[in-house]
């Protein structure tokens, strides 16, 4: 049975992926403490305990009004934390989901986005959550799939599969 590290697991996404999940594999759920995304430094120890076979990040720092004053706190985060867990995962051959957000747009589209539509995230939240995903590409190593929250929680994603980058919008909020 494969370990599935799941990051996050007390937030929304976190905690449903790991409820979906549970009959996939083993599960491997660590709390804050134990796997703590402030301290990327310390993520590879853990990952080497951890020892997972596929890793899912849905966490992140989400606070985006307090990330405007929180900034070193939010890309430490949401982007180098990512960042230690790519190259954890390529050096490892262990495929990495990343999830990231719409934030990384600045809205003003009239379609659903692409990979290889420009971002231009208009706060800290989306510029760290964008620095994670770059960091995560120049890592380079297996990235199956790749999702974006959108704003109001909800997944938003093409669907299972889609490349690393791709980006869309949920059209009920068009």
């Amino acid at each position: 049975m494969k370990n599935i590290l799941i990051t996050g697991t007390s937030g929304q996404v976190g905690h449903a992926l790991r409820t979906a999940l549970s009959e996939r594999g083993n599960i491997l759920a660590p709390d804050r403490a134990s796997f703590d995304l402030s301290n990327p430094a310390s993520l590879k120890v853990a990952l080497d305990e951890l020892q997972p076979d596929l890793i899912i990040n849905p966490a992140a720092y989400t606070a985006v009004d307090r990330a405007e004053i929180e900034s070193g706190l939010a890309y430490c985060v949401n982007a180098q934390a990512p960042d230690a867990i790519a190259r954890w995962a390529s050096q490892n051959s262990v495929p990495l989901v990343h999830f990231s957000t719409d934030y990384v747009f600045d809205g003003s589209g009239t379609k659903p986005w692409t990979e290889d539509d420009e971002c231009h995230p208009l706060s800290v939240y989306g510029s760290s959550k964008l620095a994670g995903e770059n960091a995560i590409r120049a890592a380079g190593g297996s990235h199956p799939e790749h999702g974006h929250e959108h704003r109001d929680g909800a997944p938003a994603h093409r669907g299972v599969g889609c490349a690393l980058g791709s980006r869309s919008r949920d059209p009920r909020r068009e």
